[in-house]
């Protein structure tokens, strides 16, 4: 299973096509669904992997709908917007993995667009004395100066990974 797709205007390259239809297929895909759309200006020394893609305040989650692919042009419709929307690109770069589409419009030449499923957050918690405890199927983790408690019930396999990882770790 191929992880990027890669589609460029006017490219010969011979999986051109082929890009465009998996990225037209993902596109159908996200019908119904909810989406993070974010938008970044390109450095201006072009290095794509510098963009902060961290969530900022103009960011969008939003519902979208009927996603279609027509010629080379992306359209959707948008919820309490009038209309139809769309976006012709001169480039779309697929990662499955990541599950992103990352778009750079024919009409803004110096913006790149990220659209994807919306990143799950995770709450953190920083213990400040823990205390670990290990046993056959389960790890438990206490702050008694918190009153936190975290138990992780462990198969005989997490609990072999684990034992593994922490023999890696040097002191």
């Amino acid at each position: 299973m191929q992880i990027k797709h890669l589609w460029q205007q006017d490219s010969n390259h011979p999986d051109n096509a082929s890009n465009l239809a998996a990225i037209q297929q993902w596109w159908a895909s996200l019908a119904s669904q909810e989406i993070s759309w974010r938008q970044r200006l390109i450095p201006e020394n072009g290095e794509i992997e510098q963009i902060n893609w961290e969530p900022q305040r103009f960011d969008e989650v939003f519902l979208l709908n009927q996603p279609q692919l027509r010629g080379i042009t992306l359209y959707w419709l948008k919820p309490a917007t009038e209309g139809e929307r769309n976006i012709t690109p001169y480039k779309l770069e697929l990662d499955t993995l990541a599950q992103h589409l990352y778009i750079y419009p024919q009409n803004q030449r110096g913006v790149i667009i990220r659209v994807g499923l919306p990143e799950i957050q995770y709450q953190t918690l920083q213990l400040k004395n823990a205390e670990i405890a290990l046993g056959a199927n389960l790890m438990l983790i206490r702050d008694k100066g918190q009153k936190i408690e975290i138990k992780v019930p462990l198969s005989s396999e997490a609990l072999s990974r684990l034992r593994k990882q922490l023999s890696l770790i040097k002191e």
